[in-house]
């Protein structure tokens, strides 16, 4: 019972969040405002949204191709097809549990490519502490940037000492979790032990791989198509297509950041842009309706593609 509701909580209070967002945004437009964003929703150059998303399905590509080095390591050799499409149903399935689509993806290896759960789970989270340096790596440079705007937008929200607060927060609960696993001889924390081991067998993967300018450069691809990805669509919007690239950086972690703490940024997404975008002049309409059109390409993208590839997968793999 209590799995179950926090299963429906992680759910329904980041959709919640979303629709509040969503709401209280439109409430504090005007009737003509409103006729305003559906005019440029209209008038969008949509052939720069096009290749944006041609640059997604390149990095989706480089992601199930970038997994491949990481499993190697550790002797396993598995099917381009089925990577990728455990990959793309991850993003699918994001979407309604955060950080959900890690476990999908290593539960997909372990039916169809016979890789241990925990082994192929570790390799994940080896690419997701890659992928978070190179995230940090943006935020650091959009700092270097843009310092003024990202302190404005970031710390005059959020005061410095709440930030302390939930980091020291996060790390006292980690290390009494460590406590734990070192100290206690109780079967379950052993069992934990033994599937943690298979787990760090896998995040370690990442140090023993032989190709690791291979793994790298897919890397470069993978976060640079990301920034291509957002840079092209500035130019589907008058308001947004002379903003520098400070700025687009700027924006770009924003958004990068409301995706990864939520529902695929439902909501969230066209919030936060506008709300960015405005420090640079670009007026709310124009924000919110860039965000919309950018987040909704990107998801439905992601909704097509997954369908897809759940209705593929058995059939690829129908003789296993």
């Amino acid at each position: 019972m209590k799995q179950q509701l926090s299963k429906w909580l992680s759910i329904l209070l980041p959709v919640g969040l979303g629709l509040f967002l969503i709401v209280y945004t439109y409430q504090q437009f005007s009737p003509e405002q409103i006729d305003e964003i559906k005019s440029q929703f209209r008038e969008a150059q949509y052939g720069y949204i096009w290749l944006s998303l041609l640059f997604g399905l390149i990095t989706l590509w480089s992601r199930a191709y970038r997994w491949h080095f990481t499993l190697e390591t550790m002797g396993f050799h598995t099917g381009f097809a089925n990577r990728l499409m455990a990959v793309i149903i991850s993003y699918f399935v994001n979407m309604s549990i955060p950080r959900s689509g890690e476990v999908s993806r290593a539960l997909i290896l372990k039916k169809y490519e016979d890789v241990p759960f925990d082994k192929g789970f570790g390799t994940i989270i080896a690419e997701r502490v890659v992928d978070s340096l190179f995230l940090l790596g943006f935020i650091f440079l959009a700092l270097l940037l843009q310092y003024d705007i990202v302190k404005t937008f970031v710390l005059d929200k959020v005061p410095l000492k709440t930030l302390l607060i939930i980091g020291l927060t996060g790390f006292s609960f980690f290390a009494l979790f460590i406590w734990i696993l070192i100290k206690s001889k109780h079967a379950k924390i052993i069992w934990l032990k033994q599937k943690i081991s298979g787990f760090l067998e896998g995040l370690q993967s990442i140090t023993k791989m032989k190709k690791r300018r291979a793994f790298l450069l897919h890397s470069l691809i993978i976060w640079g198509g990301y920034v291509l990805m957002f840079y092209v669509t500035i130019f589907a919007l008058p308001d947004t297509s002379q903003l520098s690239f400070g700025a687009v950086l700027a924006a770009f972690v924003v958004g990068g950041l409301a995706v990864t703490l939520t529902n695929s940024g439902f909501g969230a997404y066209p919030f936060l842009i506008s709300k960015i975008l405005l420090l640079y002049g670009v007026v709310e309409t124009a924000g919110n309706t860039f965000g919309w059109i950018v987040w909704s390409a990107q998801t439905l993208m992601i909704v097509v593609l997954g369908t897809v590839s759940f209705l593929f997968l058995p059939l690829v793999n129908r003789r296993k």
